[in-house]
């Protein structure tokens, strides 16, 4: 039996930016194979697909009494032409449905992470140090998500293990259903 193996970069750089932007929800993105737009890699040992996603910040930091209140755009943004899917690869539909779903966990704890730091920084009033304040969070929340994503790609066996990726997709679906606001694109 032939294993393929799927990698992903979880939730990958957060770049800091200012501009001024209120805090918002984005919508939820179901991936297809047309998501890859990236050159298979030839030498990645054993990988099929490859998943790159940015998680972009930006804010504006405004006086409120004793502290600042910072207004937030927070944007989860699929690098398509970083991402790609060897399709020589794949022999059936079932085989690109499994690694689509696979490749789909990674982006939801992308998701999860973008709807978490909007969630926590739009409730956090700051001080005079800001900067510093705001870069915390966003370190402490990605680095849980870098976890997740590594326990996520270690419990699946990076997709093979079937009964692991069900109970991943069965996570996945109650912490998508118990997100505030709409998920569905």
């Amino acid at each position: 039996m032939k294993r393929n193996i799927v990698k992903v970069i979880g939730p990958a750089a957060m770049c800091v930016l200012m501009m001024i932007a209120p805090a918002s929800a984005q919508s939820f993105h179901q991936l297809t194979a047309n998501d890859f737009w990236g050159t298979p890699r030839t030498n990645a040992g054993g990988v099929v697909a490859y998943t790159n996603c940015t998680i972009d910040y930006r804010y504006q930091a405004r006086r409120e009494g004793r502290g600042y209140r910072l207004n937030f755009n927070i944007r989860l943004i699929l690098n398509n032409n970083k991402s790609w899917l060897d399709k020589s690869r794949v022999n059936t539909p079932q085989q690109l449905s499994e690694i689509l779903k696979h490749e789909q966990g990674h982006y939801t704890i992308a998701f999860l992470e973008q709807q978490e730091l909007l969630r926590i920084v739009s409730n956090t009033r700051f001080s005079n140090n800001y900067n510093y304040e705001a870069m915390a969070i966003f370190n402490r929340i990605d680095a849980k998500y870098k976890q997740l994503n590594a326990d996520y790609d270690e419990d699946t066996a990076h997709m093979t293990d079937r009964k692991q990726q069900h109970s991943w997709d069965v996570y996945f679906q109650q912490k998508l259903q118990f997100l505030p606001g709409d998920t569905e694109s």
